[in-house]
């Protein structure tokens, strides 16, 4: 299973880009990558696909996220006897 994930952002022209991310983008696609390289390829070529408009009222943010996985609590189970 990939470690990365390609993630292209669909963002109003009015936001700022540092306020850009999945909670406050227009539209997200998202798809699995190997490589950093292939991350970012792959996010340009999936907003191409879907046809993003483009202009000043939108914009178009492309990041690589590592995939979240389980994260351990430390919490031990008791099982009865």
């Amino acid at each position: 299973m990939s470690e990365l994930l390609s993630v292209a952002l669909v963002c109003a022209g009015t936001l700022l880009a540092q306020d850009c991310s999945r909670d406050t983008a227009l539209d997200v696609i998202v798809a699995p990558a190997h490589t950093p390289m292939e991350c970012l390829m792959h996010a340009q070529a999936m907003a191409a696909q879907a046809g993003l408009p483009g202009g000043g009222d939108r914009y178009l943010k492309i990041a690589c996220e590592h995939r979240r996985t389980e994260i351990d609590t430390g919490a031990e189970v008791h099982r009865a006897s």
